[in-house]
């Protein structure tokens, strides 16, 4: 897969380190000569190309035209506009994903500018931050399917809702399934029959509103 990065920031740089690992191809451009030397001593030269973002002639010379994915990384929300739909129109890039800087800007970015996927930093914190907040002490290890779906892990504690139950008896939604329990160190495949002991460890693939029910089932009995 070929993936344009535009913005030779932290963003960009960790970006392309991190695509470059996974056997990518990337095409970083980036204009600023501050932030090209830095680049040079941290990726293979022939991954980074000197010009604007948003310059045509730039983006053809970095290869947009064979590219898979553009990612727009750079430090302004306009700019970063334009070159999503620069990628689109001209260039036919069939997966956008754009960073919002002013999360004031956060309602511009979305098919009018061609924008697929809209990274805003503020929403992603305020959505941990609830989401840790009511979960308890559940674990999320995976997110699936764009996030809308997570693999999630908790320890039964004793005196909990879902102790003595067996998993078809829990009223669990259809889009929460327990795929593991861990019991004593052995792993337990979960039938419709299996009942929870307390110190159980389950692992679930689910989506939010499943995640809230095995948060209620798996919490510790109020004092």
């Amino acid at each position: 897969m070929l993936v344009i990065i535009a913005g030779g920031g932290r963003t960009g740089a960790q970006l392309a380190s991190l695509l470059l690992s996974e056997n990518h191809k990337v095409r970083l451009v980036e204009q600023r000569p501050e932030l090209l030397s830095r680049l040079h001593r941290e990726l293979p030269t022939e991954v980074i190309y000197e010009g604007s973002p948003v310059d045509p002639q730039v983006l053809e010379r970095a290869g947009i035209r064979q590219a898979q994915v553009l990612a727009a990384t750079m430090d302004t929300d306009a700019n970063n506009l334009v070159l999503c739909y620069i990628a689109r129109e001209m260039f036919q890039v069939r997966r956008i994903i754009a960073r919002i800087n002013n999360p004031r800007n956060a309602w511009l970015f979305n098919n009018t500018f061609h924008v697929d996927v809209a990274l805003n930093q503020a929403n992603v914190l305020a959505h941990l931050i609830q989401e840790e907040m009511s979960m308890g002490d559940m674990m999320t290890l995976l997110k699936l399917r764009r996030g809308r779906y997570s693999l999630v892990e908790e320890k039964i504690p004793p005196g909990a809702l879902a102790v003595g139950k067996a998993i078809k008896n829990l009223g669990l939604p259809d889009q929460c399934v327990i795929a593991s329990i861990i019991r004593s160190g052995k792993v337990i495949v979960p039938r419709g029959d299996s009942v929870f002991e307390p110190e159980d460890e389950v692992l679930a693939i689910t989506d939010q509103d499943g995640a809230h029910r095995l948060a209620e089932l798996f919490a510790p009995p109020a004092p």
